[in-house]
């Protein structure tokens, strides 16, 4: 994987966030671990669902309990107990990879 530049990353963040907006309107988010965190009800920053960060290569989106998602294209990554993340190199990935599937997911457990 190619170094994406920083406004490549911010927009593959904005996409994510959007998307978030579209479905969990009361959704928010906290700085935490590097990136920011997604936050199911923003009022409650312990009910966190994954984050959001930046990376040289790539935007992690990341979900907390991605292990449980449905995930017919194997898109997500990860090997841990209940973790997965989902590796985003271009604005076009976070259609094409469905984002907003794992989205959600995530944010209607």
């Amino acid at each position: 994987m190619a170094e994406i530049d920083e406004t490549t990353a911010q927009s593959i963040e904005t996409s994510i966030k959007e998307l978030i907006t579209q479905i969990a309107p009361d959704a928010g988010y906290a700085e935490k671990y590097g990136g920011d965190v997604i936050l199911p009800d923003f009022r409650d920053a312990k009910s966190f669902v994954g984050g959001i960060f930046k990376y040289k290569e790539h935007v992690s989106l990341e979900f907390s309990q991605g292990a449980s998602f449905d995930d017919p294209k194997d898109y997500l990554d990860g090997k841990g107990k209940n973790r997965r993340h989902l590796k985003l190199a271009s604005v076009d990935e976070v259609q094409s990879k469905d984002a907003k599937g794992y989205l959600r997911q995530a944010l209607s457990a």
